[in-house]
Formats: C-alpha cells, sequence, structure tokens
C-alpha cells in the first residue's frame, strides 16, 4: 500500500460557474499548499470571468459551451484529469486548501475515496442542516455502515475506481449521493475527515423549494441505487398490515371484504415486486460496471 501525501501526483479537479470574485483565490491557496499538483477547473458555461481568471492563477481550465450542470462538470474533469489520485473541491471558497493533505494522508491508509464531513456549524442553514441529516441516516440504514456527510463535494478518491461510475453519476448536484452509495455497494473503503466550512462567496446556485423537492426525491434514488428491497420492502409490509388491520376492522363492524382492503393488499404486492424488479436492475448496473 503506497502512502499518499503532499508529494504523490494528485490532480485537484474544481467545478466551477460564475465564480470569477473568488476562483483566483482558490488556485492560489491550492498551488501554495500543493505546488506540484494539477489545479482543472471546469468551467460549465459561466457568463463572467471565470475560465481567464482561473487561467491566469495558473489553473488548467476546461470549458463547456454551455451550462451542463456540476455533475457533468465533475465528470469532465474526471475524464481529463492526469494524476491517480484526485480531490474534488467546490470553486466557492467553502473548501479550505489547507485540509486536503489530511485527506490525502487518510486516503494512504487503506481507503478508496475520503470524504470532507461538514460541522453542524458549517452547513449553510438550520433546514440545510436537516435535511442532510435526514439524508445521511437513510444511507447509513440502507448501508449499514455510518455516513457522516452524504453530500459534501469535498472529497479525495483514486480515480480508477471513480471513474468505474461515471455512468451513474447525474449531470446536476447529486453526484456525491449517488458516487458514495455506488462505492459502499462495490465494497470500496469509505471514510470521513472532519472539516469545517466557512460561509460561500457570491450567490448560491441552490434554490430551497426547487432543490429541496428535488434532493426529496434523491433520497429514494439512493434506496434503490443502493439495495431497492431495503427500500420497496418495508413500505410493502406496512401496506400489507395496514390491509389487514383495515379488514379486521370491516369484517367485525360490516361482516365483509371492502374493495379498499383488496386495494390495500394488492398494493403491498405491487410494492414488493417492483422492489424485487428494481433489485435485478440495480444488480446488472453493477455487473456492467464489473465487466467494464
Amino acid at each position: 500500500m503506497d502512502p499518499v501525501t503532499q508529494t504523490t501526483p494528485v490532480s485537484i479537479i474544481i467545478p466551477a460557474k460564475n465564480e470569477a470574485a473568488v476562483i483566483g483565490t482558490v488556485v492560489a491557496e491550492i498551488r501554495e499548499i500543493l505546488p506540484a499538483a494539477e489545479i482543472l477547473v471546469v468551467n460549465d458555461g459561466s457568463s463572467d470571468d471565470t475560465a481567464n481568471v482561473a487561467t491566469a492563477a495558473g489553473a488548467r481550465v476546461i470549458s463547456h459551451p454551455y451550462s451542463k450542470g456540476n455533475g457533468a462538470a465533475i465528470k469532465t474533469g474526471a475524464r481529463a484529469a492526469a494524476n491517480d489520485i484526485a480531490v474534488f473541491m467546490d470553486a466557492d471558497g467553502q473548501h479550505k486548501a489547507a485540509d486536503i493533505p489530511r485527506l490525502l494522508a487518510r486516503l494512504g491508509q487503506g481507503y478508496d475515496m475520503i470524504v470532507g464531513a461538514r460541522s453542524r456549524e458549517s452547513q449553510a442553514s438550520w433546514a440545510r442542516h436537516m435535511a442532510n441529516g435526514l439524508y445521511n441516516r437513510l444511507a447509513s440504514l440502507m448501508t449499514g455502515h455510518t455516513i457522516e456527510d452524504l453530500t459534501s463535494g469535498f472529497r479525495a478518491v483514486k480515480l480508477a475506481k471513480f471513474r468505474k461510475f461515471l455512468y451513474l453519476l447525474p449531470n446536476g448536484f447529486s453526484y456525491p449521493t449517488t458516487i458514495t452509495m455506488a462505492f459502499f455497494r462495490e465494497g470500496f473503503g469509505v471514510d470521513y475527515v472532519p472539516i469545517e466550512c466557512p460561509r460561500r462567496v457570491g450567490d448560491s446556485h441552490m434554490h430551497l423549494l426547487k432543490d429541496g423537492a428535488r434532493f426529496f426525491i434523491i433520497i429514494f434514488k439512493v434506496g434503490t441505487l443502493y439495495s431497492p428491497l431495503k427500500l420497496f420492502t418495508p413500505i410493502s409490509a406496512l401496506f400489507f398490515l395496514i390491509g389487514l388491520c383495515y379488514y379486521a376492522v370491516t369484517f367485525i363492524t360490516e361482516g365483509r371484504f371492502t374493495n379498499m382492503g383488496i386495494l390495500l393488499f394488492v398494493s403491498s404486492l405491487f410494492f414488493f415486486f417492483l422492489g424485487l424488479i428494481s433489485e435485478q436492475i440495480s444488480n446488472l448496473l453493477y455487473m456492467k460496471q464489473d465487466d467494464e
């Protein structure tokens, strides 16, 4: 097992959209900490001077002709990176370059991905903290492992293993969720290093209502990606239990089996078989990854 240190060739991949106000400082701080690192800024269709500022600061810049999404920028960077070890971080100044060596040192201790886990004080808002806590608990339940920060975009990875799952990653903001669950599903080593994040510079690209609804869907995507039966079997059992109780009440009070009772039992079977089919599809996705 080769140790990962500050002298190990590393690619720092930074997706950026309209971050001209801070990207130069971010690149300069990384260069000061890791002077030999490849710093790769993926300019995701910015309408400001992000690309020129990053280039002037010494980064290698790849520009999308239009905004494809944070996840798409991550995939572009992962494909273009020149080294075997990569660190993904945000361009808004929230992730500290000084924390990179800590992630790399932990990566060299037998792990395949190290995630920077944000403290409660580092969350953007109380609502964001509550939502992230819900994601973490669900993912921990699914995997059987404690997941401290499912949505953190600050992580160090072994790129050969990361690239195996590029076809699974969405183009939007939920790539950290998907890649974390994929690594656990495949049996790769994942660990966490606590970090503190200052307030971002500039406006956030996240919107509470729109992205809140989208992240609610991610909760179910997490379950169906990792182990669909773990998600659908309890739902099926719940409908069966409700149907059984409803049947008992209607039989005692009306002496018959109602249409609603039938609907509840059929719904129970529906969710069970939906989970079974989803489990097979999930297995096929990972079989595809293994073949590649």
